[in-house]
């Protein structure tokens, strides 16, 4: 999975809590880095995203082009700002601070192969 946020310490955070739960974790500090990681690796089911970052790209355009390229990854979305408008229709959000327990939830909901 990718964790992808530009602030260090909450891209950190997130990562160890994914880890601790057992997840492999990328981490990447933009959307254009967390974007060179999918085409590069297919094994990748989930995308955990900050919505404001730098770069040519912020988080929910991010999230739009992994739900178009590669439609069978989960994508976990966090902001201290309201929720973006027009992401595609899987994305779950979370409000900073977000509840762990609850990202992890929708975290192995979203990773569990479609049969």
């Amino acid at each position: 999975m990718i964790v992808a946020d530009d602030d260090v310490l909450e891209r950190m955070g997130a990562s160890f809590m994914f880890s601790d739960a057992g997840y492999q974790v990328l981490e990447a500090g933009s959307a254009d880095e967390a974007l060179r990681f999918f085409e590069t690796n297919a094994d990748i089911k989930l995308l955990f995203t900050d919505v404001s970052m730098p770069g040519s790209m912020n988080g929910a355009d991010l999230a739009r082009q992994v739900a178009e390229r590669w439609p069978t990854v989960g994508i976990l979305m966090t902001s201290g700002r309201p929720f973006p408008g027009d992401l595609p229709v899987n994305v779950r959000f979370h409000a900073k601070p977000y509840e762990p327990t609850d990202v992890l939830r929708d975290a192995r909901e979203m990773a569990i192969p479609l049969a």
